[in-house]
This record gives structure tokens, C-alpha cells and sequence, in this order.
């Protein structure tokens, strides 16, 4: 440490900055810091030699590069990063990012990127002054230099997450610099710089499109491909942030539709595969990107044509029992999905989804329960025979009952209404109506119309009207017994209640008017009054309803 502070004095004291005399005290300041001496930064930083580097960085002098690196080993201590930017450092480094010198340009990065670690208000400082263009320029002139290309990828990590350095990077052609360097990765920490890259700048839509443009996700494939059948934790983790970033790739429209390409795109077909694979990580991630695939109607019905159905019906049956909750999560999203275009529900019913998928029926996790209750919601919309056919389904039915009672997830529980309803209305069956009704789902409906949500008290106040309009008498007791009379004068007298929702419950009252044990509990209530008041509502189409039902019930009477 005697040599450090004879250094230190030495070029302190120095009026003109000559190499010859600058460079053996530099050897000793390095020569210190490479030995990391405790406490060798904090004293040469506190010394007042730091605007003498800056000169010497400045001229642009043989020296420069040793100067680099001396600031590269001294910023590895955190105490003396803010004295060196007070000294500007970095505003002195920042030019010499444009040198052809490899070496210099080695040491100028780890230099920078140590300053500015950590630090918000330098690294947009950093973006501001052109870094990103120069970092990508760097990787592409020198994409066999690791070590170069390392401090690169290392920079961009921090920096990629700033709003400013990801519109840089959409101008700069970055998803080609990554695509080659993650072929070129052979070790885990290499891999996993690249894959974090990556995934930084893949919440751009833009970005996205370019990264599929250069050939990224083939690359992820490569990849991952090679590192499938190992058991090395470092592989296993590059492989499932692999798969996760070619499924974030495709939340892109553009880029989603080019990694498609009709179903014959290479992308596709992998992803595909996934779904027979051993690694539990491959198959979610492939359910993920057929769901994503999945997201409009030309593509639903090619995936169907090619078959892809059988597929996720086989995943999802593998892990029916002690199975991964994820997988049976994505691969219903995939189906439920793949519903969506009315054309394939009938294909979907005929291969049998409606049967095989009956199996998760007895599955304790919620979100396996909620991703099914809404997969065969889809598939019986509009499809009359199946909902008849689920509609009539005990052991269905039973299930959906226990269900429309999860007090604990109110999304298995909003789900499971809004199927019994759906049964009714797309079946508009006299069995259908029976076998709910046996199953006591009548006062679920009739809580459901009283949801928080108007879709859903739409749909149960619609499902309500079919029953009584198919068959009054079998819905007498039922609704009796469920209040359902002053259930609806609430909700036509309630202030705050949705004009559609009242329109609906009218349209219910009117055909509860066909009963006449219903229509004097009608009568006890005074419906009418609460009718006439609707008569003046400042929705013409409401006050028009309630004078027709006020009507009726006038005759009725």
C-alpha cells in the first residue's frame, strides 16, 4: 500500500500529463486493484487523481486503454462509483465506445456498465447519449469476441427495461445481434444473459415482430432442442425460459401470424410436439402457445383441420389424476379458444371433447375447475344438441351444483352459474328444464340474476324465462320456493338496478303471468304499482315494456 500512496503522489502532483512518467504508476494502481487490497479504491478515488484519468481519457493517449481499465477495477467498488461520476468519468468513456480497439473497448464497457450500475439516472443519461447503437454495433463487429460481446449483453440487460433504450433498440437491428449470439452461447450463464435480453425487449410489439424477423424463435428452438433429455438444473432453466419467451413471442399479432404460417410454419409444428413431450415445462408451454395461436377464427379452424384437438385431449387426460394444474389450466384455455368459431364447436362435439374432457369433473383445483366450466360454457354455445345432451347429465349437473356453492372462489362459483344458465338457454329443452330443476339449480339462477355482474343477471334472467315459458307449472314450486316474485320487484324497484337488466326481468314477469299461483303473489306485491313507475322511465324502450306486461297483467286480473 506504500507503492499505492507513492503512486497516487506521483501523479497528483503531475502539471503535464507524459505517458512515459504516467504509465509505471498506473502498473502500480492496477497491480493494487487486480490484488483488490481492501480498501485501494476508496483511496484512489479520495486522492484527487480522478480529473487527471479524465484528461488522460480525454487526449485519447497510448495510455487510455490502461487508464480504461484502471477505472474498470477501481468502479468495481460501489463506495467510489458516485466520485467518479462527479469527476465525469463517464462522460469522458463514452467516446472511446466508438474505438475499432478491442481491448479498449473491453475495458470501457466494464467500466461504464460498473459506474452506472444501479443507478437510473446515469443508465438514461447513458441512453440519452447514443449507448444502445453503439452496445448493438459492437455485437455485430465483433460477435466472436466473448468477452466484448459479454459486457454488451451485460449493459443491454440493465438498460433494455428503460421506455427511451427499447425504442432505441427497435431502430438498431438487435434481434439479429441475439439470435447469432444464442447460437453461439455454450454455457448457461452466457445463455441466460441472452434469454434475459431478450425477454426484456419482447414487451414491445415491434420488437417482437423483429425478433421472429431474425430468426429468434428458430434459434430458442436450436436450443432447446439440444438441451432436451438432460438433467442439469442450469439446462433445465434455460429451457424453460426458452419456451416461455416463444410464448410470449406469439402474444404478438404480427409475429404470432408469421410463426403460424397457415400451420406449416416450423414454429408451429414444434410447439405442436410439445404437447407429447416428457417435460412437464415443454407440454405447458406448448398448451400456452396453441391457446395463443388460437386468437382468431382462420387460425382456429386450420388448427382444427390439422387435427390439433386429439392432441390436447391426450395432454389433458395425462394429467387428469395427481396431473400438474398449470398444463390442465393452458390446454383448456387451448380448447376453449379453439370453440370460439361456431364451426368448430361442431367439429370439437364430434370428436368427442365434450365426453373426454367430463374427467376434470372430479378435480379439486380451482383453476382447473374455472378453465373447465368455461371450456364447455363455449362449446354449448349455441349448439342446441349439446346442450341437451350436457344439460340432462347427472353426474354434470351434480358437480356444477357443488360448484354454484364455492363460497371461496368466486370465479368457480360465477363460472358454474353462468353454465347452468347457458345449458337452458342454448337447449330451450323441456328435459333440460327438468333435470336442473331436480337437481335444485332453479334457485341458483335465480340468486345468479341477482349478481353484482349485468351479463351474468342477464343470462340467468333469460334462463329463467325459457324454463317458464317451456313449462310454468314445473317452475311454479321451484320459484316459490326461491322468492322469486319479490326477488324481481326489488330489482325493478331498485334505483341503481341497469335499464337492461330491467327490461329482462319484465320480459320474466310476463311469462310468469301464465300462472295463476304466480300471478296472485304478483298481485299481493302490487307488481303493478312497481310497473307503473317504470311507465315514465326516461328509457322509452323500458316504459314501453312495463305499460305491455302492466297490460297484461290488468287483463290477467
Amino acid at each position: 500500500m506504500d507503492s499505492l500512496s507513492d503512486a497516487l503522489k506521483a501523479i497528483s502532483v503531475s502539471t503535464e500529463l507524459i505517458d512515459e512518467e504516467l504509465k509505471p504508476h498506473l502498473d502500480t494502481l492496477l497491480k493494487v486493484l487486480q490484488e483488490k487490497k481492501k480498501g485501494a479504491a476508496v483511496e484512489i478515488a479520495a486522492s484527487g487523481i480522478l480529473p487527471t484519468l479524465v484528461q488522460t481519457l480525454r487526449k485519447k493517449s497510448p495510455l487510455t486503454p490502461q487508464v480504461a481499465l484502471v477505472v474498470a477495477e477501481m468502479a468495481r467498488e460501489a463506495m467510489v462509483r458516485e466520485r467518479c461520476i462527479e469527476a465525469g468519468l463517464v462522460t469522458a468513456l463514452l467516446p472511446l465506445l466508438k474505438s475499432s480497439d478491442q481491448d479498449l473497448l473491453l475495458h470501457t464497457g466494464r467500466a461504464i456498465g460498473r459506474i452506472c450500475f444501479d443507478n437510473t439516472t446515469q443508465q438514461d443519461h447513458l441512453v440519452q447519449n447514443g449507448v444502445i447503437p453503439r452496445l448493438v454495433a459492437i455485437m455485430k463487429e465483433y460477435p466472436e469476441n466473448d468477452p466484448l460481446v459479454n459486457v454488451c449483453l451485460l449493459a443491454l440487460c440493465n438498460l433494455a427495461d428503460i421506455d427511451c433504450a427499447r425504442e432505441a433498440l427497435t431502430e438498431v437491428g438487435v434481434a439479429e445481434a441475439l439470435a447469432t449470439q444464442l447460437r453461439r452461447a455454450q454455457d448457461a450463464e452466457r445463455r441466460h444473459v441472452v434469454l434475459e435480453v431478450l425477454g426484456s425487449i419482447g414487451e414491445s410489439d415491434v420488437l417482437k415482430l423483429q425478433c421472429v424477423e431474425s430468426g429468434v424463435p428458430q434459434a430458442l428452438l436450436e436450443m432447446i432442442r439440444g438441451l432436451q433429455g438432460g438433467s442439469d438444473n442450469h439446462d433445465l432453466c434455460s429451457i424453460k425460459i426458452a419456451s416461455n419467451l416463444i410464448v410470449s413471442l406469439l402474444l404478438g399479432d404480427e409475429s404470432m401470424q408469421k410463426c403460424f404460417g397457415d400451420g406449416t410454419g416450423a414454429v408451429y409444428q414444434e410447439v405442436l410436439s410439445w404437447l407429447q413431450s416428457s417435460n412437464t415445462q415443454l407440454q405447458l408451454a406448448g398448451a400456452l402457445a396453441i391457446a395463443n395461436f388460437a386468437r382468431n377464427d382462420s387460425n382456429c379452424l386450420r388448427m382444427l383441420e390439422l387435427g390439433v384437438v386429439p392432441h390436447i385431449l391426450d395432454l389433458l387426460e395425462r394429467h387428469v389424476d395427481e396431473g400438474d394444474v398449470s398444463v390442465q389450466h393452458a390446454a383448456l384455455s387451448a380448447l376453449r379458444n379453439l370453440a370460439i368459431p361456431a364451426t368448430n364447436k361442431v367439429r370439437m362435439l364430434e370428436d368427442g371433447v365434450a365426453e373426454r374432457i367430463r374427467s376434470l369433473l372430479r378435480s379439486d383445483m380451482p383453476p382447473v375447475q374455472f378453465k373447465l366450466l368455461g371450456t364447455l360454457r363455449m362449446i354449448v354455445d349455441g349448439q342446441e344438441e349439446a346442450a341437451t345432451i350436457l344439460g340432462k347429465d347427472e353426474v354434470l349437473l351434480a358437480r356444477v351444483m357443488e360448484w354454484c356453492e364455492a363460497r371461496d372462489h368466486a370465479g368457480v362459483r360465477g363460472e358454474a352459474n353462468r353454465l347452468l344458465a347457458a345449458l337452458i338457454r342454448h337447449s330451450r329443452a323441456p328435459e333440460v328444464i327438468h333435470a336442473v330443476t331436480k337437481a335444485d339449480g332453479v334457485r341458483h339462477l335465480i340468486s345468479m340474476a341477482t349478481s353484482e355482474h349485468v351479463i351474468m343477471q342477464n343470462e340467468a334472467l333469460v334462463a329463467l324465462a325459457i324454463a317458464s315459458a317451456i313449462d310454468i307449472e314445473a317452475m311454479e314450486e321451484p320459484f316459490r320456493e326461491a322468492s322469486l316474485v319479490p326477488t324481481l320487484q326489488k330489482m325493478l324497484d331498485d334505483p341503481l338496478g341497469a335499464v337492461e337488466v330491467k327490461f329482462s326481468t319484465i320480459g320474466l314477469i310476463c311469462s310468469l303471468a301464465n300462472s295463476s299461483l304466480l300471478k296472485e303473489e304478483m298481485e299481493s306485491l302490487n307488481m303493478k304499482e312497481s310497473l307503473r313507475r317504470l311507465s315514465s322511465h326516461t328509457s322509452t324502450k323500458l316504459a314501453t315494456q312495463a305499460d305491455s306486461v302492466l297490460a297484461v297483467l290488468s287483463e290477467a286480473s
